[in-house]
């Protein structure tokens, strides 16, 4: 039997493969012209993920596109409660800068934001990282 950290790195391994393999045109012009991905890992609180998949599904990947911020992919691991796990992808590292700021700053979003919140706060931690596709991405 596999400890968890190993079947949670397996997991994390073979879902950014996954994705990288599905973005194929993406991932060669993202060379050309500066594309970042960046990956975002959301840990709520105990039994808060459903009320986060529902402002995502609901508000927030409406509200990202708005802002240039494109949705790509989102996750829920099968051996890990409570976490979401989605990449996006942005024009370039200083344009995800602007989209995250003129984000955080919508009224539809902090909107969406009070009223997910209302009975307590959906996630105690975010941990994200920006990447770009080595040059053997298929």
């Amino acid at each position: 039997m596999l400890h968890k950290k190993s079947s949670w790195a397996m997991f994390c391994a073979f879902a950014i493969s996954g994705l990288l393999i599905t973005t194929t045109t993406q991932s060669v012009s993202a060379e050309d012209n500066g594309m970042v991905y960046e990956l975002r890992t959301y840990t709520c609180h105990p039994g808060k993920l459903p009320n986060l998949h529902a402002r995502f599904k609901d508000h927030t990947m409406a509200i990202f596109e708005k802002h240039g911020i494109k949705n790509i992919m989102y996750w829920t691991p099968v051996d890990k409660e409570d976490t979401l796990i989605y990449v996006v992808a942005h024009k370039s590292r200083e344009s995800a800068d602007q989209s995250w700021k003129a984000f955080i700053a919508d009224p539809a979003w902090k909107k969406a934001y009070k009223e997910s919140i209302a009975d307590g706060k959906l996630v105690m931690k975010v941990e994200r990282q920006y990447m770009t596709p080595t040059e053997y991405t298929p």
